[in-house]
């Protein structure tokens, strides 16, 4: 049999990553966390936490977290089911991926419309949000595949749509005669991360090709605004957060009936469907005033 108690710490110290945090949250010590910790380890017989700056679980550690973090949703729900079971703990953590352009745009007016329940984000780009899912890592999250992943439903949320922009002096610097492929092929872009291939799908649309250039890396939606209107490279902005500077001349589209429209989706566990309705009706009330 599980003892809760030990779980319970366990998962504090994965998600906050570090005794200290999950000392603060269970209101107890930090010797008193990781006292548990040890003890569910050597019940276990396995290692559970790496130490470090941050503390992260093992396989088997972050297992028994979501496995936490289920048991959590399903008293929940029993709560609501059954109001005369008392409601001893914190609120729920719901956990969900989501990609960081979604975040900065209309994802949080959807979590501001959830109350209950607190949210626990996961940053990852909407093509490999899934992953999580599949990894059972999240409950919910923000997608740009179609296909459901198992164990989950799926619902289109609409479409995000982005503008290929930079500042006037850098189209003057190095579009002179136009934004072509060839001069596209020496002008700096912005590219959030590794995984982010908007700038690719953009080229692949406009010129049937992928064009590639030197690069600045801004992991930051933010960021990439700022390094746009201060002329370090083009890149793909969401027409939500650039519409002013473009109003204003800040920002211009390198072509302007080009925009590139990423179609997203909300797909969820069917195991916490019940604990999800409310986020999930949320989120797509909000997608459907927001997105395209």
């Amino acid at each position: 049999m599980l003892d809760y108690a030990l779980l319970a710490a366990l998962a504090a110290v994965i998600r906050g990553g570090s005794f200290e945090r999950a000392a603060r949250q269970l209101h107890v010590t930090p010797s008193a966390v990781s006292q548990r910790v040890k003890l569910l380890e050597e019940r276990l017989g396995t290692i559970l936490v790496v130490r470090g700056t941050p503390c992260v679980g093992t396989p088997a550690g972050q297992r028994l977290c979501q496995h936490v973090e289920q048991v959590a949703l399903l008293e929940s729900e029993l709560r609501h089911e059954l109001p005369g079971i008392q409601d001893s703990g914190p609120p729920v953590t719901l956990r969900i991926a989501v990609n960081a352009d979604s975040l900065a745009t209309w994802f949080v007016t959807a979590m501001a419309e959830t109350r209950d329940c607190l949210f626990d984000l996961v940053i990852d780009d909407q093509e490999h949000s899934a992953d999580w899912l599949c990894r059972g890592e999240v409950l919910a999250a923000v997608t740009s595949g179609v296909k459901p992943v198992q164990g989950c439903d799926s619902t289109p949320l609409g479409a995000l749509r982005y503008i290929a922009t930079a500042s006037p002096d850098f189209i003057r610097r190095h579009f002179p005669e136009g934004v072509r492929d060839g001069s596209l092929a020496l002008a700096p872009r912005l590219t959030f991360d590794g995984k982010d291939q908007l700038q690719a799908q953009w080229t692949r649309q406009v010129f049937g090709t992928e064009i590639t250039s030197a690069t600045h890396w801004l992991p930051s939606s933010q960021a990439f605004i700022d390094a746009a209107l201060a002329g370090l490279g083009w890149g793909m902005n969401p027409e939500m957060l650039v519409a002013e500077h473009l109003r204003d001349g800040r920002l211009i589209a390198l072509i302007p009936d080009q925009p590139l429209d990423v179609p997203l989706f909300w797909q969820r566990s069917r195991i916490a469907s019940g604990r999800l309705a409310d986020t999930t009706r949320a989120v797509l009330r909000t997608a459907g005033s927001m997105l395209r």
